[in-house]
């Protein structure tokens, strides 16, 4: 049983694990996040906030708190963060395991048009309606920044930073959200088409199913690839048996 895990945080999966093994006798849990959002949930066991700087601030940061074990449990676009925790725990030998919720599936009546990154479906989006929903986080809105000829509805936890679109709209909200509460969204913006991110789970999975109800278009940008030899986990029962752990 590892008595130190260090869970690199920010998603749901990452605040059940944390819950999980802050439960365990023995088990020492902390959780590090980067302090992207203002009012994070409460969490299970010992907290940090920032970076490490890089992957060798994170290799120290590993030595000098002696853990046992690291899981990268963040946000399936926190490209950087995998790849320095890779490269942390080869340096280190520090066990990891990389907690990655599935990404979402088309299903029968969906409209989508997979494409590689932000920037790709801003280039993309011409080809479709005015009206835009940006469900993709307060990063990255740069990519859409010098689209002048739409109207975007942004929704974000917290506020958006410049640049922005000229023509947006910003709604501040944090899910889950119903398919109700989106099929009103989505009609009440009057919008042509949704632009999301595959990042899966069913916190946010109530757009997609608004969108083929309504037979709106949505662009889905795809995750980046993981670092090769990578140890994932599907789910929190996945990570706790990759720990050596028995799922409760």
């Amino acid at each position: 049983m590892p008595p130190h895990v260090l869970i690199l945080g920010g998603t749901t999966e990452a605040r059940r694990l944390a819950a999980e093994l802050a439960a365990r006798p023995g088990v020492r849990v902390t959780t590090s996040l980067a302090g992207r959002v203002a009012r994070p949930g409460a969490l299970a066991g010992e907290v940090r906030t920032g970076g490490f700087g890089g992957a060798e601030g994170l290799a120290d940061w590993l030595r000098a708190h002696r853990v046992d074990a690291l899981v990268d449990a963040t946000h399936p676009f926190a490209g950087t963060i995998t790849a320095n925790a890779a490269r942390a725990a080869a340096a280190t030998g520090v066990p990891a395991v990389v907690l990655r919720r599935p990404g979402w599936c088309a299903g029968p009546g969906d409209d989508w048009t997979s494409v590689p990154s932000l920037d790709a479906a801003a280039r993309a989006l011409p080809s479709f309606g005015r009206r835009v929903f940006l469900s993709t986080g307060r990063l990255g809105l740069a990519a859409f920044a010098p689209l002048t000829d739409r109207h975007f509805v942004v929704r974000s936890v917290d506020p958006p930073g410049p640049p922005l679109p000229p023509d947006a709209e910003v709604i501040l909200a944090r899910g889950p959200f119903t398919v109700a509460d989106e099929t009103e969204l989505l009609r009440a913006h009057r919008i042509d088409v949704l632009v999301t991110k595959d990042s899966g789970g069913e916190a946010t999975s109530a757009k997609l199913t608004a969108a083929r109800d309504l037979r709106l278009p949505v662009l889905v940008v795809r995750r980046p690839a993981l670092p090769s030899g990578v140890r994932t986990a599907a789910d929190v029962p996945a990570a706790l048996t990759a720990l050596g752990l028995t799922p409760g």
